[in-house]
């Protein structure tokens, strides 16, 4: 399917401002109106000096030359005025619909990336985003502050000079018009020229974003290697590919507007020369000529600007064709219909579940598990044995590749994605915590929770001492990007309490105790424990002695459930599990 062009796309997006546009358009050109009437002015005071009582202006009544002068003056000050007048009107509306469109574009790509699946991330660079939502969107502005009011004023010159000139005088018009169309034609071949320079130049963007990203995020790991000389020279290399690119880019824009030039004194030269042979010979009045002299030079310079106009405007369609692109993406998980019934049981159903990130290489395999509601059910299992895999499929960040997962009996593909999730609360390993307050970390589980209910919520996840004792400001202390002023510990008991504090019917753990000491892994056991009542907890564990208890025990070995039951039936099974247990608590090394 061929796409549409940017402007065109970027026009389309523009729709719900549509009057705006009309008004911003409207205020541009009366003011280039006005802005063009200095010059007729000027060839009107000039045939009032030369003609005096048989002048232009006479002929409206005005008979004495001193009040023709005055007239004038008086016209100047008005046109002035409303010139600066629509000057002001086209600047605010301009401006603010520039600044409300990239809002909105922000907003809406940002929005829109949220629902895409997770599998999208998996392919997609933090810094391409990033270059998106912030560079590019931000050019597209820069496009609507200043680029469309130029096209505008030069499409208005263009359409009042060449009349005025075929009124006064074709014969000499055509001269002056003569270099319009190599203008043109000399602006539309650099167009589709600097498009796909301007194009690499946003791609590279992304990546020199994506390199700052990855380096800022790893600030840790750079500096215990002492690698911080090696990451400045991968950033040079990038850098210096950035600034290939837009030189590239630069030469061939920097040469539009001295080739215009010399295009744009050609036909100067013809009106002021031909036009002054027509004075001479009679058949053009000194008014007039002057009059065209001066509007030769307001219709042909300003050609020159096009230039940069057309520099703005391919940078903002390269952007702009990479924001709608990314608007085009469509998900590829869409939530269902149907509602979970009130309240929610919990039961969970793997039923001959397979499931393959890449054709070929299948991670899951006919698995059937079934959580029972309002119980605790473990999945453990030797890594890479699929056990997380688990959670994603829960909570649709992938779909099956077959079979069937089920949330009280229904396809989870046929429940409202917001439906689902809100059931389901996470307590994963890789802690995130955003930057913000304790406090407002643990209300992300309930946006509209009360202090007393966030503090509830933490004693239950045994982090209330801590937060009060050991933070400088308690539930106002600031965590630092992803919690980095926590220790592990601390970052866990946090995540917890969030869970606590949306109460989800379905808790999972998925290796929630796994990177933290023994002491805080007890901590955190207690109240894993004192959660878990009442409702399904599903716990993705390595450490073995964290699902002693539970209900069921399900034990997976490269895709496929190997084994079941509880802690005590699977050690004397002998089996998979057992093997597992004697390695984890030392009786494999006794045992030889």
């Amino acid at each position: 399917m061929k796409r549409r062009a940017p402007l065109l796309r970027l026009l389309t997006a523009m729709r719900p401002h549509r009057a705006t546009v009309w008004k911003a358009t409207a205020c541009s050109i009366i003011n280039k109106l006005f802005d063009l009437a200095p010059p007729f002015l000027i060839a009107l005071a000039v045939d009032v000096v030369i003609q005096r009582e048989s002048s232009f202006l006479a002929g409206f009544g005005i008979e004495t030359p001193h009040t023709q002068l005055w007239v004038l003056a008086a016209i100047t000050l008005f046109v002035w005025g409303m010139e600066s007048l629509f000057q002001f009107w086209y600047g605010i509306l301009w401006r603010n619909l520039a600044q409300t469109v990239e809002h909105e574009l922000r907003l809406e790509t940002f929005g829109h990336i949220q629902r895409l699946e997770m599998a999208y991330f998996e392919d997609q660079s933090t810094g391409t985003l990033m270059s998106v939502l912030n560079d590019d969107v931000n050019q597209l502005e820069r496009f609507l502050d200043h680029g469309a009011t130029q096209l505008l004023h030069v499409a208005t010159t263009t359409v009042v000079i060449t009349t005025t000139f075929f009124v006064l005088a074709p014969e000499v018009a055509w001269l002056a018009m003569l270099p319009i169309p190599f203008i043109l034609w000399g602006s539309f071949v650099y167009q589709s020229k600097l498009a796909p320079r301007y194009a690499a130049v946003r791609e590279q963007v992304g990546i020199l974003n994506h390199q700052l990203a990855n380096d800022l995020g790893g600030m840790a790991t750079i500096k215990s290697f002492t690698t911080e000389d090696h990451e400045t020279e991968r950033l040079r290399v990038q850098s210096d590919v950035y600034r290939e690119r837009n030189r590239h880019a630069i030469r061939m824009s920097a040469a539009f507007t001295p080739l215009i030039r010399m295009v744009i004194v050609c036909g100067f030269m013809a009106t002021l020369v031909y036009g002054g042979i027509r004075v001479l010979e009679g058949g053009l009045s000194e008014a007039a000529y002057a009059l065209m002299a001066f509007l030769t030079q307001r219709l042909l310079w300003p050609l020159t600007q096009l230039g940069q106009t057309f520099d703005l405007y391919q940078r903002a369609m390269a952007s702009t064709t990479r924001i709608l692109d990314l608007l085009d993406i469509q998900p590829k998980i869409v939530g269902g219909e149907t509602a979970l019934p009130d309240p929610v049981r919990g039961e969970v159903l793997f039923e001959n579940v397979g499931f393959h990130y890449r054709d070929g290489f299948p991670i899951l395999r006919d698995l059937e598990l079934r959580m029972a509601a309002g119980k605790e059910t473990a999945v453990v299992g030797p890594t890479g044995s699929g056990k997380t895999t688990l959670v994603k499929l829960l909570l649709r960040f992938y779909d099956v590749s077959s079979g069937t997962v089920r949330v009280d009996g229904i396809d989870i593909r046929n429940l409202g994605l917001r439906d689902l999730r809100r059931s389901v609360g996470l307590v994963s390993q890789d802690v995130f915590l955003f930057h913000g307050t304790v406090r407002e970390n643990i209300a992300y589980g309930r946006l509209d929770a009360s202090l007393d209910d966030v503090i509830e919520a933490a004693k239950v996840a045994e982090a209330h001492d801590f937060i009060v004792n050991e933070l400088p400001d308690g539930y106002d202390t600031i965590v630092g990007e992803r919690g980095q002023k926590l220790s592990g510990g601390q970052r866990q008991r946090i995540s917890i309490a969030r869970a606590v504090l949306k109460d989800p019917p379905i808790l999972v753990l998925d290796e929630a105790t796994s990177s933290v000491d023994n002491e805080t892994e007890a901590a955190i056991q207690r109240s894993l424990e004192r959660i878990a009542v009442g409702r399904t907890t599903i716990v993705i564990a390595h450490r073995l002695s964290t699902v002693r208890n539970a209900d069921t025990i399900y034990v997976l070995d490269r895709g496929r459930l190997a084994e079941q039951g509880t802690h005590d039936e699977l050690v004397a099974a002998n089996g998979v599990y057992d093997s597992l247990w004697r390695v984890q608590t030392g009786a494999a090394v006794a045992h030889r």
